[in-house]
């Protein structure tokens, strides 16, 4: 699949993201009146991402099998296995899901929680994880009062103590960076050193270095190793190796990706990715 930096109806970049899609009826969770609405949804294969929207409920997507990855306005949010990211009430956003995922949706009214008006991603604790599941089993339009309800405040109370991530690559509104971002998620092992990207741009080495700080608040090695990132969790989380994840990101060898992995993240990728998996009850 291309990727095309092109405008969308919304003066946002149309970043098509490769082996992310979604397949599944847009929900319209402002018609279900309650507080806080769990969804289960399974995706297939080969359909498209659906288009930018929004809602007047806040949304938590987390990520139960496969991976998400969030396009709003100023980045890219991808959710990993026992991840979940946060999108504020009204604000444009289009969620693609890898192949044969499955997320869990949950839809929140601004005003029963005191979640961050920014878009975010964070760790989901199996407390957590065990309500959304559980809510999900019920209908949208459960009863206002009763053990549904009750259960939905039990967890507005824990999703205010969750803690953040940086699962996030900034992409301004700067046309240059909306082109270089689409390149690079379309061949992200592209090892096109700044002064190079920059003469394809007719700009000088410094002055994109400059842009992209001013823009992203990072260097560019910075940057393109957070976007390396979210690749290589989007692709290991799809059940991609290592050593192929590795010679697909430019890296020389599967140890060179593993050294980066474990800078960034603290931990293996293979350790990372297995302290989080989202061990789900549900049949497949």
């Amino acid at each position: 699949m291309q990727i095309s930096a092109a405008d969308d109806d919304y003066g946002l970049p149309r970043l098509k993201l490769p082996d992310l899609r979604i397949n599944y009826t847009p929900i319209d969770p402002d018609y279900f009146d309650r507080p806080v609405v769990s969804m289960c949804i399974e995706t297939r294969q080969d359909d498209d991402e659906l288009p930018l929207h929004s809602h007047k409920k806040g949304q938590l997507v987390v990520a139960s099998r496969g991976s998400v990855m969030c396009r709003a306005p100023g980045g890219l949010w991808i959710v990993p296995p026992q991840g979940a990211v946060w999108i504020p009430a009204g604000v444009l956003h289009s969620n693609c899901v890898s192949d044969f995922g499955k997320i869990y949706v949950v839809f929140i009214e601004p005003s029963a929680s005191k979640l961050p008006d920014f878009c975010c991603t964070f760790t989901i604790s199996p407390l957590v994880r065990e309500l959304i599941q559980r809510l999900a089993a019920f209908p949208p339009l459960y009863p206002v009062e009763g053990p549904t309800s009750r259960l939905g405040r039990v967890l507005l109370d824990e999703l205010v103590q969750m803690s953040t991530e940086q699962m996030y690559l900034p992409i301004s509104a700067d046309s240059r960076l909306q082109q270089l971002a689409a390149s690079l998620l379309h061949e992200p092992g592209d090892r096109s050193t700044l002064d190079e990207w920059a003469a394809r741009y007719a700009m000088s080495e410094r002055t994109l270095a400059r842009l992209i700080v001013k823009e992203t608040g990072m260097t560019f090695g910075r940057w393109r190793q957070r976007l390396h990132i979210l690749v290589a969790l989007q692709r290991l989380s799809a059940g991609a190796s290592v050593q192929t994840v590795s010679l697909d990101l430019g890296y020389e060898s599967p140890s060179a990706f593993i050294t980066m992995f474990k800078k960034t993240l603290g931990k293996s990728p293979r350790r990372f990715l297995t302290e989080r998996t989202f061990f789900d009850y549900s049949p497949r």
